[in-house]
């Protein structure tokens, strides 16, 4: 990648506001300096499902740590605790410089943290000094998480030191995500208890949650029961009533991160941790109003202009959703995909699938959670760039990019195509904000797996028709047509030499002694005799005839290029090439059949049936008569 700087970020969960505040000042870093960045992004830990979870993560075994001169990891956002340990442990490999956002615990690394212990303890106490809260129910994060352990641990210290009990009955973790927050409000319903004086919860977005699941429930908040949140998002504090949170330098953070590894890679050698102030802010949901909310004419502005945008990506969702739904091939897909990606408002969109994307399952295509392993190589199948279209066969996966990035100063998101744990490749959105900006960004990577996933059933699917419609029509044993198979051709050729009045043959063949062969050697040797048949029938037949195998030992040869004497000629082949097959083969019985041919102008008194019964009469005939000059000749 030449000299420009390239540094990853490992972050989950890019609709939350958290991440799209600290990722805001890393962007600006980077634009400020050329610097590329490359986020990897999964949405784990959102839909309960731990197949799906194992999908989402697989984006973070595509990193090659050794291709880029720092990272920054957002190790909080991710809940798993494997995944991150694994991620980790790579950092640690490749050796490069890294920077961890929110969390000291590892000292091998740099860190950049926020406050988190001091402003949760000036809420708490707070919350029960100012508003004499007795009672209160704790909605925490992921005791996982460095941030939310610091949080849990000084609510429960500050609860001591007021000499109030923990009721851990009282205490719900949830994952930082939105839902938790009216997750823990279901089961406080359903639990019996009475109405704490305050929900605290460890952050904002399951606060806010928390809030409307209390207000269906007929609570006033909070006149009826406080509820606090953490990191004074702009929905909090423009919410209604406008949320008691914690105000922290989330951008800054995000910032002085990317410097960090900026002045490394500079030769500047920075402190190895740095912390940053925050600080509460009373408002509404705890009966203080101490700050005004933001400027109301802006709060409206901003909040059309979301409504309008995610109106707008709902639309283009269902429309490419409606489309998708109508391709049948991976170049459809593609066709269409090409349609859309301009209302995603990037640069570049690259669709890189696994080399193998289209094969049936199987073991070594699917990521289990202790294989940090990534398909060896890619395909891209489309690359938009600047409404430019264009592809790339093949790549190493060890590369990521399909395309070497020539310029600094881009803004990349790799975001996992998956069906369940089955990984199928990643997108990549180059300078767009579609993927922190639109709540839709999730929704459209399942859109788009889901599609490719049908469209990998779709093709496996008529590939096993089609080897359902060849066991119907050809004979497994002899490789040429069954008996259902000669009738659906051979219909068709006879109604159009009808047409034609043209000369048409029907032979009817019976092998000669298969029971004698059977009862003597055994019925492998009685297929290995019917096979060879079979195969000399079938170089008798010309491009006018078609052949099959009628019955147990009988076939049939149906010619519409014929004349007189034809059927004497047919006999004469088949017995030569049964003699030089019976000098090469040397069995100890001969391989011979009898032949009885009907040779007549097709006409609409006859049917196909008619003919192979009156074939197979005058085949009968002949056995008849060599069976007697058999007799004879004992005589």
């Amino acid at each position: 990648m030449g000299n420009i700087i390239n540094i990853a970020v490992i972050v989950s969960g890019l609709d939350e506001e958290y991440q799209s505040n600290i990722i805001s000042g890393i962007n600006r870093f980077a634009r400020d300096n050329e610097v590329n960045i490359s986020y990897f992004a999964a949405f784990g830990g959102m839909l309960a499902s731990k197949r799906f979870d194992i999908g989402e993560y697989s984006i973070y075994n595509l990193v090659d740590f050794t291709k880029f001169d720092g990272v920054l990891l957002m190790t909080n956002t991710i809940c798993d605790s494997e995944v991150k340990e694994r991620i980790v442990n790579k950092v640690r490999k490749a050796g490069i410089p890294a920077v961890v956002i929110d969390n000291s615990e590892y000292s091998d690394f740099y860190d950049i943290c926020i406050d988190n212990t001091a402003a949760m303890e000036e809420m708490v106490h707070h919350v029960i000094t100012e508003h004499h809260a007795k009672v209160i129910n704790y909605i925490s994060g992921p005791l996982s998480n460095p941030e939310a352990k610091a949080r849990y641990d000084a609510f429960l210290r500050v609860m001591k030191e007021n000499n109030l009990d923990v009721n851990f009955d009282r205490i719900f973790y949830g994952e930082f995500r939105s839902h938790d927050g009216k997750q823990a409000v279901d089961d406080f319903a359903e639990s019996g208890m009475t109405l704490p004086d305050a929900f605290i919860c460890a952050n904002d977005a399951m606060a806010l949650t928390a809030v409307s699941a209390l207000q269906k429930l007929g609570y006033r908040i909070p006149e009826d029961v406080i509820v606090t949140g953490f990191d004074y998002t702009y929905n909090a504090r423009n919410f209604c009533p406008a949320l008691t949170s914690v105000k922290r330098p989330l951008f800054t953070s995000g910032y002085r991160a990317c410097s960090i590894i900026y002045d490394i890679i500079n030769g500047v050698n920075p402190h190895k941790s740095m912390m940053l102030e925050a600080y509460p802010v009373f408002s509404e949901s705890c009966g203080c109003l101490t700050e005004s909310p933001d400027d109301f004419r802006d709060f409206k502005r901003r909040t059309y202009k979301s409504t309008e945008t995610t109106n707008a990506n709902v639309s283009m969702l269902n429309r490419l959703t409606a489309r998708l739904a109508e391709t049948e091939t991976a170049e459809e897909h593609m066709n269409v995909m090409e349609e859309f990606v301009e209302e995603l408002g990037c640069e570049r969109f690259s669709l890189c699938l696994a080399e193998d994307w289209q094969d049936a399952y199987n073991s070594s295509t699917i990521i289990e959670e202790d294989d940090i392993s990534f398909t060896g190589y890619m395909t891209a199948p489309l690359i938009w760039d600047k409404g430019e279209r264009r592809t790339v066969g093949y790549f190493p996966s060890c590369n990521m990019y399909p395309e070497e990035q020539q310029t600094g100063g881009n803004i990349s998101y790799f975001l996992p195509l998956h069906f369940r744990e089955r990984c199928l490749g990643y997108c990549i959105i180059t300078n767009g904000d579609f993927p922190v900006s639109s709540l839709l960004c999730h929704t459209l990577t399942m859109t788009i797996s889901n599609s490719i996933e049908n469209i990998r059933k779709l093709f496996h699917l008529n590939k096993a028709m089609d080897e359902l419609n060849r066991i119907y029509v050809i004979d497994p044993l002899c490789n040429i047509y069954n008996r259902n198979g000669f009738i659906n051709q051979a219909d068709d050729m006879y109604k159009e030499c009808v047409k034609m009045k043209k000369h048409i043959m029907l032979s009817f063949i019976d092998m000669d002694g298969l029971k004698f062969i059977n009862d003597n050697y055994g019925h492998n040797e009685g297929d290995f005799a019917i096979q060879r048949l079979a195969g000399v029938i079938s170089e008798c037949c010309g491009p006018s005839a078609i052949c099959a195998r009628f019955g147990g030992d009988e076939f049939v040869i149906f010619d519409t290029s014929v004349s007189e004497g034809s059927s004497e000629a047919l006999a004469r082949k088949l017995n030569a090439k049964l003699d030089s097959l019976n000098a090469i083969i040397k069995k100890p019985y001969t391989l011979s059949a009898s032949v009885g041919s009907i040779f007549a102008v097709a006409s609409e008194n006859d049917t196909l049936y008619s003919l192979i019964k009156m074939a197979d009469d005058r085949m009968y005939e002949i056995k008849k008569m060599k069976h007697n000059a058999r007799k004879s000749e004992k005589i």
